[in-house]
């Protein structure tokens, strides 16, 4: 006769044997014992599958194999034993390696086992192999690099015919000047002087302009710091002027005193001008666009609606206009990436989703105030530095001037000068000589290695360099002006350097040194265009320390 029992759906089996089983099972994480000294004691099939090794091959060796070597050089597997003992836990993500040599991005825990007397009998070690999860990580942290410069272009885009208007009138006001002053001198006049102020003040001008449009543009990483709004919005207030144009008019109520903050200084600068932009294409008529700032304290009932903001002290930057509003259903989505009420061609649709993404990682957020012919009111809440102020902010330290430096009776010492645009190096030698200097010329930085190496011959490295100061510029065609004082101070450590530079400061981003300019050794920098003072009293300056 047919036996029709069915097989129990559950066998049951031991607790030990259970949690075996269980331990076993998991395949998507390594979990295994270490003892007391870190040795390894067991093996589950995820460690197999994760790590490479077979359980016969790893159990009895110590854990820190699977460490890369400059990790285990440093000792981070014993520190990581030592703080799950003090803290009760240790985790951490870091390199690990598997039996072929290959490396993987872990997410690593681990806890001490005590038996019931408090003695330790091990740890519980739980790897988790996150090498995907990490690359797509930095990929989206790529992206919104991309984004964020992608919506600093489009508002320099915005900027273009301003700054062409404007600098026209500069070029027009300083070739004026000078054909006044030549007329005068060939008449045998004198009277120049007034001349010679105009173009001085338009060449200024230019500079600052030129210097802040460099600056909002650059590409670079971001740098939080202690921020001053009212000084940034200085900064920028040419620059807002010229985005909004003739028809609006643009106002500021800066609040007095304001607290600072500790955020991107580049990033506000960017989400300050993408504002103004937004409020002038709310206008086409024309009307006003008021900068703002306050401070406010906010209690947890005012942050109702913004989960994950902390209560506490806020600076608040404002842009408002008097434009024609938004509805309810538009202002509901004005946050959404790449949703814009603009044309096709004018706009992308990242400008706010950008300004609410910036202001989150910043520890603040955005509130936007709007309706029907009304207008519309973007408020950027930071939250308040409490630190105390050791430094100056961005916007601020942009304004300062470097100090005087008394000169001396005359300069000594041989200068090779390296500028590709041979009026400019013409000038350049012309002040050192006029200085007592003997001077070098070169056109690029290949024909200047081949001067020092002509000069240096039979002299060895590390010996005095062949000339007391090189003079390079940083955009030279072909070998620039840092691949040249890198190659020159390999040769000559003790060479000293200045570099000249109107806008390829992203050449000399990344360099970490004890130079005063943080270039490194004997490295300084001055941004064109140069005031002749200036530049006089920078070499004196290098050529006088030692």
């Amino acid at each position: 006769m047919k036996d029709e029992r069915v097989a129990p759906a559950w066998e049951p089996v031991s607790g030990e044997r259970q949690f075996r089983l269980l331990v076993q099972s998991v395949v998507d994480y390594a979990i295994f014992m270490l003892d007391p000294t870190g040795v390894i004691r067991s093996w589950n099939a995820g460690a197999a599958r994760m790590k490479g090794y077979a359980a016969d091959e790893i159990i009895g060796r110590h854990f820190s194999s699977f460490y890369t070597e400059e990790d285990r050089a440093d000792g981070l597997p014993q520190r990581a034993l030592a703080t799950a003992l003090s803290e009760g836990k240790f985790e951490a993500e870091g390199w690990r390696v598997r039996k072929d040599g290959t490396r993987f991005w872990a997410s690593v825990v681990i806890d001490p086992i005590h038996d019931e007397t408090g003695r330790l009998r091990g740890f519980a070690k739980i790897t988790r192999d996150i090498t995907e999860r990490r690359k797509a990580q930095e990929a989206l942290d790529e992206a919104r690099e991309a984004l964020a410069q992608a919506q600093k272009m489009e508002a320099v885009g915005q900027l273009t015919g301003g700054v062409a208007h404007d600098f026209n009138n500069l070029l027009q006001a300083i070739s004026s000047s000078l054909e006044l002053i030549e007329q005068r001198l060939s008449a045998g006049r004198t009277d120049i002087a007034s001349f010679t102020a105009t173009a001085r003040v338009a060449v200024d001008r230019a500079a600052t302009l030129t210097r802040r449009l460099l600056a909002f543009a650059r590409r670079q990483p971001l740098k939080p710091e202690r921020v001053d709004l009212n000084a940034l919005v200085a900064g920028v207030w040419d620059l807002l002027g010229r985005s909004v144009g003739e028809e609006i008019r643009l106002e500021h109520r800066l609040a007095e005193p304001l607290w600072p903050v500790h955020a991107d200084a580049n990033q506000i600068e960017s989400a300050l001008l993408n504002l103004v932009i937004n409020a002038r294409d709310a206008m086409p008529g024309g009307g006003c666009v008021t900068v703002e700032t306050a401070d406010v304290s906010l209690r947890p009932a005012h942050l109702a609606n913004e989960p994950g903001v902390e209560p506490g002290d806020y600076a608040v930057l404002t842009v408002r206009d008097s434009g024609t509003g938004m509805p309810p259903d538009v202002l509901a989505r004005v946050f959404e990436p790449f949703f814009t009420t603009k044309p096709i061609g004018q706009g992308t649709g990242l400008g706010l989703s950008q300004l609410y993404g910036f202001a989150r990682q910043s520890g603040g957020f955005v509130r936007i105030d709007s309706a029907v012919g009304r207008g519309t009111a973007v408020h950027l809440h930071l939250p308040r530095d409490h630190a105390v102020a050791d430094t100056v902010s961005t916007a601020a330290s942009e304004q300062a001037e470097p100090p005087a430096i008394p000169a001396p009776s005359a300069g000594r010492g041989t200068v090779l000068v390296v500028e590709d645009e041979e009026l400019v190096r013409m000038l350049l030698v012309e002040v050192l000589e006029d200085d007592g200097y003997a001077t070098l010329e070169a056109a690029d930085g290949t024909a200047a290695l081949a001067r020092l190496s002509e000069i240096g011959t039979g002299t060895e490295a590390g010996t005095k360099p062949p000339v007391d100061l090189l003079v390079t510029d940083v955009g030279l065609p072909g070998l620039n002006g840092r691949q040249l004082a890198e190659a020159a101070q390999a040769r000559y450590p003790d060479l000293k350097v200045l570099f000249l530079t109107g806008y390829a400061f992203q050449t000399l981003d990344g360099r970490t040194g004890d130079g005063e300019d943080g270039l490194g050794r004997n490295m300084r920098m001055l941004a064109k265009p140069v005031a002749v003072d200036a530049f006089r009293a920078m070499v004196r300056s290098i050529l006088s320390d030692g």
